[in-house]
């Protein structure tokens, strides 16, 4: 797994060089997660595939706009997924689609309402109000966690701190989240 200076620059070799092989290794590693991520948050698994590819061909027309300042290369990707998604449920509006299966039989869309989406954006915006609240140490330990999904042990090696203050920065991190995101709940 990539560390987040080699997505970094394999980003950069993208941008400035057009990069393909450089571009083959952020496909396969970011292509799989980004379509998981997207069914995660209900998309089918067509409709995820589908979104992960036009996320990698965003990440190959835009490479040149990341910068390394305001994210990191997953959160900078994660985001265009995210708002690829976001975007295919506006046009879709608030009509259900019907689609019929291989036998002609027709079945529900299970793309999530517009007032789930809605609570759904809140819930990110909470989230990510409550993140800048978490001292460096903790967002960071986050960050690598769960954005980059680094293993604790590899945290520890990268960061030069013990294995247990990792996991330990973790917990305290998930739960002063938790009481933010309570707090913020009606």
């Amino acid at each position: 797994m990539p560390t987040s200076e080699e997505l970094c620059e394999l980003l950069r070799s993208v941008a400035v060089a057009g990069d393909r092989q450089a571009f083959a290794v952020l496909f396969r590693h970011f292509a799989p997660r980004v379509k998981s991520y997207l069914m995660r948050g209900g998309s089918t698994e067509g409709l995820a595939e589908e979104l992960a590819q036009e996320t990698m061909v965003s990440v190959w027309r835009k490479a040149a706009m990341f910068d390394p300042a305001q994210a990191g290369v997953s959160t900078w990707i994660f985001t265009i997924a995210r708002n690829l998604r976001i975007d295919h449920f506006r046009r879709q509006g608030a009509a259900a689609v019907v689609f019929e299966d291989e036998a002609g039989e027709e079945l529900p869309d299970t793309a999530p309402a517009l007032d789930e989406q809605l609570r759904a954006s809140r819930r990110e915006l909470g989230v990510r109000e409550a993140l800048k609240q978490l001292s460096a140490e903790q967002a960071q330990v986050l960050h690598l966690s769960f954005y980059e999904e680094q293993p604790h042990a590899r945290i520890a090696h990268d960061l030069g701190i013990p294995l247990g203050t990792v996991k330990s920065r973790v917990r305290l991190a998930v739960h002063h989240l938790r009481r933010l995101l309570d707090e913020l709940e009606p």
